[in-house]
């Protein structure tokens, strides 16, 4: 499961109205307003709709300096030459990532979303030039020394639900219970499904019923996800359900727990849900060996949001492909990060913004990579567990921040 102050404007509400509508009707319609925080000197030919950036071959001669030092991680200047595949990138796609990240954007970083925001009219060539005249690029260590570490994958569920409870819709999706955090931790998975004090904490605070416990696990494990849901009157609307809360108990495994039974070989999903379809009668004990619970909440979906995922840690929508959840202490959120990462289902050379968290994403070279919605999303995230190489891009003249 992976899970945040506006800088000021000086665009009016209309001007800047009109650009966001300009740039979402140009970049797949997938752009949202960002704020430009502190001024600095454009680096644009002109203002104004015919805005033009620079191109051409960006000379890296510049002396490179010492490392510098996050509290879990060493950052080392390097050329941008170093970054595989940088050349190649479809850095438009980056670009909504970073547009969402300007809505709440880092203050080191807040300086650079009035470049970014006109850079999304601008050139593949204009872009490139301006990244490499303005930032940084950094690799990042272990405290150690050590440049390679892992990268998986998580996604968003999409599921039927029903918001009344029927014979074949009866488990439960939570609202935070009333008096939630008064008693911590909670009362665990198999309390809540059992204490008949932990069933009355939740009367009444059902959002939504879904028809398969599994279901209901992979929601609480990717802490959100899309859900078709029937009305009491029987209309069909997509909400999302939003990460809330949960009961503070450990995540535990339910893979893990089955590999160390002996019960499967293989702990990715196809091979979970094997073992389930094989042991139906043991499957509330697999449950329940995962004490930890989580609590949504009901959010709308329509318009811009459906192209874009639930919000992350920093406060913003999720990118598909383009934001990864990242340990903070190693870098902060809403800095963006070029990522190489090879395994035996995909290679990755991209552009791609820190945004989001979670509790398993521990460590200087560690990432988890958002891929989008639905099962193939789903199928393709569950099989993502790979070697990782990461470098922060920071704003050159600026120190890294500690």
């Amino acid at each position: 499961m992976s899970k945040a102050s506006k800088a000021s404007s000086k665009i009016s509400p209309m001007t800047a109205s009109l650009l966001l509508r300009v740039s979402m009707a140009l970049i797949v319609g997938t752009l949202a307003a960002c704020s430009t925080g502190p001024r600095t000197p454009p680096s644009a030919s002109h203002e104004g709709p015919e805005t033009r950036f620079p191109t051409g071959e960006v000379v890296d001669t510049a002396p490179l300096g010492p490392a510098s030092y996050r509290p879990k991680s060493r950052w080392l200047p390097v050329r941008w030459a170093e970054l595989p595949g940088f050349q190649a990138d479809a850095l438009h796609e980056a670009w909504n990532a970073w547009l969402r990240s300007c809505e709440r954007p880092p203050a080191a970083l807040a300086a650079l979303c009035n470049d970014v925001r006109r850079l999304s009219i601008a050139s593949e060539a204009e872009r490139s030039y301006w990244l490499q005249q303005h930032l940084q690029p950094y690799r990042i260590e272990s405290l150690d020394g050590k440049s390679q570490g892992m990268l998986t994958s998580y996604y968003e569920p999409e599921m039927v639900g029903s918001r009344v409870r029927t014979d074949a819709f009866n488990i439960p999706l939570y609202k935070l219970p009333a008096g939630f955090g008064v008693k911590k931790p909670w009362y665990t998975r198999q309390q809540i499904d059992t204490l008949p004090e932990a069933q009355a904490a939740l009367a009444g605070r059902e959002i939504a019923w879904l028809s398969d416990p599994i279901e209901a696990l992979v929601l609480h494990i990717q802490g959100s996800g899309r859900l078709r849901i029937t009305e009491a009157d029987g209309s069909v609307r997509l909400v999302r359900l939003a990460y809330a809360g949960t009961n503070d108990h450990p995540y535990k495994s339910v893979g893990r727990w089955l590999l160390d039974r002996n019960l499967i070989t293989d702990a990715s999903w196809p091979g979970i849900s094997a073992w389930i379809a094989s042991n139906p009668q043991r499957v509330q004990e697999m449950l329940w060996s995962n004490p930890r619970y989580v609590f949504f909440k009901e959010e709308p979906l329509e318009g811009i949001d459906v192209q874009f995922g639930p919000k992350g840690a920093q406060g913003v929508p999720l990118t598909p492909g383009r934001s990864i959840a990242v340990d903070r202490g190693s870098i902060p959120y809403g800095t963006p990060v070029w990522m190489y990462s090879k395994g035996m289902e995909v290679e990755y050379k991209r552009l791609v913004v820190a945004q989001d968290t979670g509790s398993a994403i521990v460590g200087a070279v560690r990432a988890d990579y958002f891929m989008g919605w639905g099962k193939e999303a789903g199928d393709l995230a569950g099989r993502i567990k790979q070697p990782l190489r990461l470098w922060a891009l920071w704003p050159k003249g600026l120190p890294v921040p500690q």
